[in-house]
């Protein structure tokens, strides 16, 4: 299965919703993909919304630490929700959780950055 890469754009956040599989297949697309809209939508926070993604491996992790550091490094916030069991699992296992905020959804998620759409 491929991956597919959904992306709105909030007054100072990002939604960026992925559906299918980010593994070492997609992961440098996803890369690619975040970074610029990252830095062309002059972005400040992201949102992860990771509600439809069936599969995420190691290199999955390395792909949202990666956009985590480039946007704290802006002084913005990054949050994931809708996370899945088996990639929450994961997250929990890599100590992603220590890093990252999770929220249960997009709602919360932006409340949580206090920013409106």
């Amino acid at each position: 299965m491929s991956l597919q890469i959904e992306f709105e754009q909030g007054r100072r956040a990002l939604i960026v919703r992925l559906k299918g599989e980010l593994d070492h297949h997609t992961a440098d697309v996803v890369k690619a993909r975040m970074e610029e809209a990252i830095a062309k939508e002059h972005t400040l926070h992201l949102i992860l919304s990771l509600k439809d993604l069936t599969f995420m491996d190691s290199s999955g992790l390395g792909v949202i630490l990666g956009r985590y550091k480039q946007i704290t490094n802006k002084g913005g916030k990054m949050v994931v929700c809708d996370v899945s069991p088996a990639v929450y699992r994961l997250f929990e296992l890599s100590g992603m959780f220590k890093i990252v905020s999770i929220q249960d959804n997009e709602r919360n998620a932006m409340s949580s950055l206090e920013v409106a759409l």
